[in-house]
C-alpha cells in the first residue's frame, strides 16, 4: 500500500497549501483510499505518474488485462465537475471514464497510449491544428440543467481580487485588471450559444491515443461560448513558451490560425485570451502558486498583442 511518506512532494505541498488541515487529513486518508479501490475494482497499481500537483494519478491494470489510470482528487467541487464533464463527453474528444466514486473523489480512466503530450509536437502550427480538432470534438450544446459553473461564475474571481485588496489591485497592474473587467463585461453580454467547455485545454492536457489520434484529459467542466476555450491554449506551454524568441509574433500567428480554423473573429479570440489570462493569474494568487509574476507577464504580453492587432 502507498504510504503517505512516499507520496510525491509536489502533491503534498499543493494540497497542504490549498486546503490546510483538511488537505493534510485527505493526504492521510489517501493510502487507505488507494487500497480500498485497488481491491474494490480489482486493480494492480503502478507507481504514481511524475509532475503531480493537485491530484494523485497512477497506472492501473484491470482484472481483464485492460490498462487504466486511477485518479484520486480532493473531493471538492472541481473534482465533481471534472467527473461530470467526462460523463457528459462520453469519450467523444476526451478520455473515457470507466468507474467513479464521487464521494471519495476516485476516478478510473481509460489509459491513453502512447500518451504523448501535445507538448512534444515541435511544429507549433501543427500543434494548433491538433488542438482545434480536439476542441471541435468536445464542444456540445450545454443542457438546460447542468452541474457546471459558467464562465460568468469564473469571472467573479476578479470581484474577489478587488475584495482582497480593498478595491485596489495589489500586485496586479491596475490597467490590466481594469481591461479584463471591461472585456469580461462586454464578452459575457454578447456570448454565442453556450457549450460544455473543457476549461483548461492546452499542451499538457491533450494526449496522443489509439482510439482517436488525440484526446483530452483533465477537463474542468465549464459552460460558455466556444471562443473562451482558446485562451489557455494561446498562453501555453508554460513555462517553456516564455523562453521562445519573437513570442509576440507567435501569438499573433496563433490567433490568425485559430481564427481561420475555428471560425471565430480575431478580436474575440484576443479579448477572451486577455481576460482569461488575468483571471488565471488571480487563480495562481488564490492557490498560493509560485509563478504569479510569470502569469502576469503572459497576460501583459497578450494585452500588447491585442492592442497592436493581428
Amino acid at each position: 500500500m502507498e504510504e503517505k511518506s512516499s507520496l510525491p512532494e509536489s502533491l503534498v505541498r499543493t494540497n497542504t497549501g490549498l486546503h490546510g488541515d483538511e488537505g493534510i487529513q485527505w493526504l492521510d486518508r489517501l493510502p487507505a483510499i488507494l487500497a480500498r479501490f485497488r481491491q474494490e475494482w480489482s486493480l494492480e497499481l503502478g507507481p504514481p505518474f511524475p509532475r503531480l500537483s493537485y491530484n494523485y494519478a497512477a497506472p492501473a491494470l484491470r482484472a481483464d488485462g485492460t490498462q487504466a489510470v486511477i485518479k484520486v482528487g480532493y473531493p471538492g467541487r472541481e473534482f465533481l465537475t471534472e467527473a461530470h464533464a467526462l460523463q457528459f463527453y462520453g469519450g467523444r474528444g476526451a478520455v473515457r471514464l470507466l468507474e467513479a466514486n464521487l464521494e471519495e473523489g476516485v476516478l478510473l480512466l481509460e489509459r491513453l497510449t502512447p500518451g504523448t503530450m501535445l507538448l512534444e509536437v515541435e511544429d507549433d502550427q501543427e500543434a494548433m491544428t491538433i488542438a482545434s480538432s480536439v476542441m471541435r470534438e468536445l464542444w456540445q450544446p450545454a443542457p438546460a440543467h447542468h452541474p457546471f459553473p459558467t464562465v460568468a461564475d469564473w469571472a467573479r474571481g476578479l470581484i474577489r481580487l478587488r475584495e482582497e485588496f480593498g478595491g485596489a489591485t495589489g500586485p496586479f497592474p491596475a490597467r490590466l485588471v481594469e481591461e479584463a473587467e471591461q472585456l469580461f463585461g462586454g464578452l459575457l453580454a454578447t456570448q454565442a450559444e453556450p457549450v460544455v467547455l473543457h476549461g483548461d485545454l492546452h499542451h499538457f492536457n491533450i494526449l496522443k491515443a489509439e482510439r482517436e489520434p488525440w484526446l483530452a484529459i483533465d477537463p474542468k467542466g465549464v459552460v460558455g461560448e466556444p471562443a473562451y476555450e482558446v485562451g489557455a491554449l494561446l498562453r501555453n506551454p508554460i513555462p517553456e513558451m516564455r523562453m521562445w524568441p519573437n513570442l509576440d509574433r507567435i501569438l499573433a500567428r496563433r490567433i490568425d490560425q485559430l481564427s481561420e480554423e475555428l471560425g471565430f473573429s480575431r478580436e474575440r479570440i484576443r479579448d477572451w485570451a486577455v481576460a482569461q489570462a488575468v483571471l488565471s493569474a488571480w487563480w495562481t494568487y488564490e492557490d498560493k502558486g509560485d509563478n504569479l509574476a510569470g502569469d502576469i507577464a503572459s497576460a501583459e504580453l497578450l494585452a500588447t498583442v491585442k492592442a497592436h492587432g493581428t
